[in-house]
């Protein structure tokens, strides 16, 4: 499945903005990360392609990692000549050669990524689609639901077996593999066009604020999940949830513009963050950049504004830049 759909672009761009106002540490931050990353593995599971070759491979190569090290060089390159001079960089000491191996590894933190840590989810997706790749030649689904079962309970006990950060959060793709398989298995649910009833929506939204009201917090990329059950069952829950509300009221177009663009606003948000508080110091000779909740918001979206310009350029002449897709 290729084909857009309007409002499934919707649920994404809405993710994305959640990746970045989270990002700010809002209030609302245990929240955000309780079903934001399953969010986006579960949909990229429903277009996981039918017919698997190598040219599925390759072109996930080109959509995913092709990017990935493009957009990682570029702000290793900013972070070494600029960024890494100001701000928090300035005060942490941080090794230049160590956060060029970061762009391969992919992991660790400010220590290896100190110039671009979101763009760690884009290996690990890619890692995502490989293991499923590979469980999809199986070709019987009770062996591979038991395989995917195993996998995820593997994913949850490495990182209690052995205290690293695994190579493209390998740990981590093996517990998003269940999101992704999920996506697969009910696409012809999630992209029916029939559309859930609002009892059904009401009762989701009880049930995801109850699982997430119990758990703890939850960050996929630390391989912090609570209690893993209820991590399992609020990602999901809360996922379908947010698929209801926008199939429901499929009517927030600016939500689907940010949704075509998730791999530039992904690189670009923390650099956006570095522009605003330059222009604090600039024009308000501020430097107290303690942000209230309001502020954060108001940030986030400032955030979204300063990178349109840049999203259009994107998509008219680097569409590289976003996964090389010329049809956004």
């Amino acid at each position: 499945m290729n084909k857009r759909i309007d409002w499934i672009d919707q649920v994404k761009g809405f993710g994305i903005f959640l990746v970045v106002y989270g990002h700010n540490f809002p209030v609302t931050e245990k929240y955000i990360y309780s079903f934001h990353m399953p969010l986006f593995f579960l949909i990229a599971g429903i277009f996981h392609p039918a017919i698997q070759n190598k040219s599925t491979i390759i072109k996930r190569v080109k959509t995913i990692l092709v990017p990935y090290f493009i957009w990682s060089f570029l702000l290793f390159l900013f972070w070494v000549f600029l960024g890494r001079f100001y701000g928090e960089s300035a005060n942490l000491n941080l090794s230049v050669y160590k956060n060029f191996i970061g762009v391969f590894y992919a992991q660790g933190g400010q220590e290896f990524m100190d110039w671009g840590i979101p763009l760690w989810f884009l290996p690990t997706i890619f890692l995502t689609f490989l293991l499923f790749y590979f469980i999809k030649k199986i070709n019987n689904k009770y062996l591979e639901y038991l395989v995917i079962i195993l996998l995820t309970s593997v994913g949850f006990l490495l990182p209690y077996i052995w205290n690293i950060k695994f190579l493209w959060s390998f740990d981590v793709a093996l517990v998003s593999v269940i999101f992704y398989a999920l996506g697969f298995y009910l696409k012809g649910v999630f992209t029916s066009e029939n559309k859930p009833s609002w009892l059904f929506f009401i009762v989701l939204g009880v049930l995801h604020i109850s699982l997430f009201a119990f758990n703890g917090k939850i960050d996929m990329y630390r391989s912090v999940y609570g209690n893993q059950i209820l991590f399992l069952l609020n990602g999901f829950v809360g996922v379908l949830f947010y698929l209801s509300l926008f199939k429901l009221i499929p009517k927030f177009k600016f939500f689907g513009f940010l949704g075509r663009f998730t791999i530039p606003i992904l690189a670009l948000q923390i650099r956006t963050v570095t522009v605003i508080k330059l222009g604090l110091i600039v024009f308000l000779g501020t430097k107290n950049f303690e942000f209230n909740e309001f502020e954060k918001l108001i940030m986030s979206i400032f955030q979204i504004i300063i990178m349109i310009p840049i999203l259009f350029i994107i998509k008219k002449y680097i569409p590289i830049l976003n996964g090389g897709s010329k049809k956004i």
